[in-house]
């Protein structure tokens, strides 16, 4: 495992985590965890406050994918948990000759997927992948994992490892110090394991994941 910030060029939120903590209740994340419209393009408590694609998000991203995996022409790269497929829009787009796929469990999401990449989308529980061991080159997981109970995270990774025959990364929540976790606290809507740094490397070797990482903390 390596812990390496490949996320470094996707833009940051600039919303304010202290006046979103005072608006957010328990009745905003139960309507968020749906993952259903609300979620992705409905009011900003619930969600985004509208899931569109525009190239700057994801450009930098891909092409630092691109650069640390030496990705080629040919390879299979998954991306678990890709809501409206914008990063497999732009791994295609970026990458001439890959063979790009990704998995939601919104249905909602993949329904108003880019249409330039919905035909490589699927509904799918990153619990149980529907692909044979060592299908892909690359999987990628950003944010998902954590969207889940502990030990349902453990089944997950295990999954992630499974299906990857070269290279994986994932990005969850974490904190490294108590600032840190009380941002997250404040900010999340859907995770429902936000883990320090050295418990989620803890749960990682529980599940033989052997891939890369990443961490988000607002």
């Amino acid at each position: 495992m390596a812990e390496i910030d490949l996320m470094d060029r996707y833009p940051r939120s600039q919303r304010p985590i202290e006046e979103r903590a005072r608006q957010i209740t328990d009745a905003h994340r139960a309507i968020a965890r749906r993952f259903d419209r609300e979620f992705f393009d409905g009011d900003r408590l619930t969600g985004y406050g509208g899931y569109h694609y525009h190239p700057r998000f994801w450009t930098g991203t891909v092409e630092r994918f691109r650069d640390h995996y030496g990705i080629r022409p040919g390879w299979r790269i998954l991306d678990v948990g890709c809501a409206k497929g914008f990063l497999v829009h732009d791994l295609r787009r970026l990458i001439p000759g890959v063979d790009v796929r990704g998995v939601d469990i919104s249905r909602y999401a993949l329904a108003h997927a880019h249409p330039e990449a919905r035909p490589f989308l699927g509904q799918a529980d990153c619990r149980k992948l529907p692909f044979d061991d060592d299908s892909f080159d690359l999987v990628i997981c950003i944010n998902t994992v954590h969207n889940l109970e502990r030990s349902e995270c453990v089944e997950a990774v295990r999954e992630i490892e499974r299906v990857s025959a070269r290279h994986a990364y994932l990005v969850v929540d974490a904190y490294r110090n108590e600032e840190e976790r009380r941002r997250l606290f404040m900010w999340n809507l859907t995770a429902r394991t936000i883990l320090h740094t050295a418990e989620w490397k803890g749960l990682f070797r529980e599940a033989g994941y052997t891939g890369d990482y990443s961490w988000f903390a607002p």
